[in-house]
Order: structure tokens, then sequence, then C-alpha cells
């Protein structure tokens, strides 16, 4: 139960919200007849909201500091949800082909909307875990990310503009290409970390974008490129319908081959490194890790799946322009991979989801969607700031022999 102090709080809170939003929520000036009208009711809806939600706040925020003791004390010791459903076989293997189940009927049960927005989310899967390799398991802050994205779409653009190159034979072009830009990048700022090392790719995304922006004669600048070719499956003339349907299956073809490769490199000495690196550069090199490999590995392999979804990208849209990347982009990306839980794939794929598809299932609420958007995101780094899905480190228990 809630103290007389506590409630005393609340309805302090109440008050001040309530005189804050005052000029807003009550008065209403009628130019036109030169009027105006009072609206006491809003402003009473408005303290009593505020008052219970104050009320609500304080609960969860209790309950959060009941568990960080419980954890400190070592009285915590209940594995997630996440963690249970994969170590047991009769829960998992179900449940995973219950998933697989839906992803395959998707675009067929769903109208073309549906299915070209999860299209999207898919993208920002690819994306997310690119990007997840550099922030989540080398710990490197990148806030120019976008700029591999625009060099992979921009190369399956001018490419197949310049020399009619198909988006099959781009794919895998687009991805050295971006992860070549990473490695580049990667060489100026070996010796930053922080906050230095986010304003220097943030500078970086930003000259990538104004170059495009601005050479016309090379990338027809702000008025973009238009009539790139969707993929083409075996020469077959397909809709417009089976078009969407077809790009839907090959992102799911490539989220999984994306899920594999970053699960097996996560698994690895290299993934290993990069947690060390994350965890401690000077003990990193103290174990004889090479710190510059580590860091230009992290940033190429990072950059080749944002240039896949680029490439991915302009072969859905069938046009681009420069102001399809501006920063906001690389916020977002940056948000499904903290959102999702930093290091955790299954995480990520959540993060995307929820970023991607949570605003367009918002459009009922019309103006107060983005509200809502940002509330959901308040509330997901006040309570649970390790993400949706933590990343679960693996430990190692050594029991005694036992006596025969």
């Amino acid at each position: 139960m809630f103290s007389l102090n506590e409630i005393k709080k609340s309805a302090l809170i109440a008050l001040w919200f309530m005189f804050l939003t005052f000029p807003i929520m009550v008065i209403k000036v009628n130019t036109i007849y030169k009027t105006i009208e009072w609206r006491w009711e809003r402003i009473l809806m408005v303290g009593g909201g505020t008052f219970v939600l104050s009320f609500v706040w304080r609960f969860f925020i209790k309950r959060k500091e009941a568990g960080i003791k419980k954890a400190d004390i070592g009285e915590d010791d209940q594995q997630s949800i996440v963690q249970r459903i994969t170590e047991n076989k009769r829960i998992y293997y179900p449940t995973l082909g219950a998933v697989a189940i839906f992803v395959v009927i998707f675009p067929f049960v769903f109208s073309m909307y549906q299915t070209n927005i999860m299209t999207t989310a898919l993208i920002y899967v690819v994306v997310g875990l690119g990007l997840n390799i550099v922030v989540g398991l080398a710990g490197l802050l990148d806030l120019g990310y976008v700029a591999f994205y625009l060099v992979g779409a921009y190369t399956y653009a001018l490419l197949n503009l310049h020399f009619g190159l198909g988006f099959w034979t781009v794919l895998p072009i687009g991805a050295l290409f971006a992860g070549i830009f990473g490695v580049i990048l990667g060489f100026p700022v070996l010796r930053l970390r922080g906050d230095y090392l986010a304003i220097v790719t943030l500078g970086f995304g930003e000259i990538i974008r104004l170059i495009m922006e601005n050479w016309n004669a090379f990338s027809f600048g702000p008025s973009g490129i238009a009539n790139i070719p969707r993929p083409g499956l075996f020469g077959l003339d397909l809709s417009l319908h089976q078009n969407i349907i077809y790009i839907y299956f090959i992102m799911i073809g490539l989220a999984i081959f994306t899920i594999f490769v970053v699960r097996r490199l996560q698994d690895s000495r290299l993934g290993r490194a990069w947690m060390a690196l994350r965890e401690d550069e000077v003990a990193c090199q103290a174990m004889g890790i090479d710190k510059w490999k580590t860091k230009l590995s992290a940033f190429g392999l990072g950059a080749t799946w944002a240039g896949l979804g680029g490439v991915m990208f302009a072969a859905k849209t069938t046009f681009i322009n420069p102001a399809s990347f501006t920063i906001w982009e690389s916020i977002i990306i940056l948000c499904v991979v903290v959102l999702g839980g930093m290091g955790s794939i299954l995480g990520v794929i959540c993060g995307a989801m929820i970023l991607i598809l949570l605003p367009e299932y918002l459009r009922a609420f019309s103006e107060y969607r983005m509200l809502l958007f940002g509330a959901i995101l308040v509330i997901m780094m006040v309570f649970k700031p390790e993400g949706i899905i933590s990343n679960v480190r693996r430990t190692y228990k050594f029991e005694k022999n036992k006596q025969p």
C-alpha cells in the first residue's frame, strides 16, 4: 500500500501538470467571434490521469528496485523466458515450427500493404544485425551507419543505370563496396572511443550523404534515381503483387542467412575478441589480441550487412535519393539494437519488428501515434534498459567429482 506521503507527491505532480497544460487544454479562443471557451472538464481529466499514472509509475519503479536488490544478494536465479523456451525442446521446436508456418503463409493471408511493411521490417532486421556487430559485440558507437546503407543502395542504382547489371549480380557487389567503405572509415578512428568515435562516424555519414546530394553528375543529386528494377525470377514477368511477395521471401532468406552468419561469428574466436574489446581495450591488448584488426573487422563486417540491406531497399522502393539516408535512419537502426538488446540476435529481431511495425499500427491514433511511440520507448529504457531480450552470457560451472 502507498503511504500518505506518496499520495501527496502524486497530488503535487498532478497539480503541477494541470498548471503547465492549463493554457492549452482549458482555454480555447475563437478569433472569428472573439470569444473564449473554457473547457474545465479537460483539465480535470488531465489531473486525474496524471495522478493515476504517477501511482502506476511509482509502483513499477518499486518493483524494479526490489528486483535489483534481489539480484544483488543472489536471490534472483530464475532463468528468462527465452532461455526456458530454448532449453526445453518440447516447447522450442513446436514454437519454431509455428513461427515458420506463420512466416510462410503471411503474404498469402495478409494484404499487400501488410506484406510491404513486413518486408521493410526484415530489411531493418538485416541492417540492425550488422550494426549489432559494431555496437553490441565490439562496443563501438557508430552514428554514421546509414552511410553504408546508402553505399549499397547507390551501388545497385548506379551500376544498373550505367552498366545494366541486375539485382543478383549487384547484391554481393553492393555488400563488398559497403564493407570496403567500412574498413576505410575504420582506419582514421582506430584510436577513438566513446563520444569521440560517435562524432567522427556521424560526420562521415553526413559527408557521404552531402556528396551524393551535391554531385549531380554522378548521383543525380536531390532528384535521385528512379525506375530501379526489382529482382528478377528467371525472366518471368511478375505483377506488382507477385513481386512484393517475391521480395518478401528474398528478405526472409537474407534474414535467415544473416542470423546464421552473425551467430557463427558471435561464437567464433573473432566474436570473443570483439566482446573482449567491448569490455576492456587494455586487457584485450594484454591478452594478445590485435586491437586494430579486431576493430577493422567489426567495421567491415558490420558495413557489409548494411550494404546488403541498401541493395534490397533500392530494389524494393525502385527509387532512391539522399533524403532517404539522413541521420534519423542511423538513429532508428541504433534504436533497433539498443531497444532489442545489444549483442542479442533475437533481441534485434524483436526491436526491428516493434520499431518498424508499431508506428504503422498506431496510425489509427493520428497525430498522437508518435507521442505514444515515444512514451513506449521511454518506459522501455527506464524499466528494461538492457533491452527487450538481453544477451545472456554463457556460464560454466565446475562441479566436484562425486565420491563413489
